[in-house]
């Protein structure tokens, strides 16, 4: 599911906890918590089931079980999940939607970033 990321969760913030303000992390963080600000995540963002989240949010992969009420945009993939209720714009190159997923806003697939060198590509005779 994670990719070359690895399966390991770097952080895990359960239905305990509230957060105000600017939350920025690395690795795979599982987000079960209430946050409201703003959020940017190095990688992997996954806002679970208990999760309530009132942000403009910023990841490379996103995956929303939980609420969402703001603006999500990642630069490889969102994915909805069935128990997702998205109430904002959602931005990816890659956008999962399942059946039964809410998203109450604009969807906005945008290019990946082209991580081959450029340059022109000259053909060789043989070849």
């Amino acid at each position: 599911m994670w990719g070359n990321r690895g399966d390991r969760v770097g952080a895990f913030l359960d239905d305990g906890n509230e957060i105000v303000g600017k939350y920025t992390c690395s690795g795979t963080v599982m987000l079960d918590a209430k946050l409201r600000g703003e959020i940017t995540a190095n990688d992997t963002l996954v806002i679970g089931d208990h999760g309530v989240v009132e942000a403009t949010v910023r990841a490379v992969v996103l995956v929303i079980r939980g609420k969402l009420i703001g603006k999500a945009t990642a630069s490889e993939r969102v994915e909805l999940k069935s128990s997702a209720r998205v109430t904002g714009d959602v931005e990816a190159p890659v956008i999962v939607v399942e059946e039964g997923a809410v998203l109450d806003g604009q969807r906005r697939t945008t290019k990946q970033a082209d991580a081959r060198p450029s340059g022109i590509a000259v053909p060789v005779e043989g070849y």
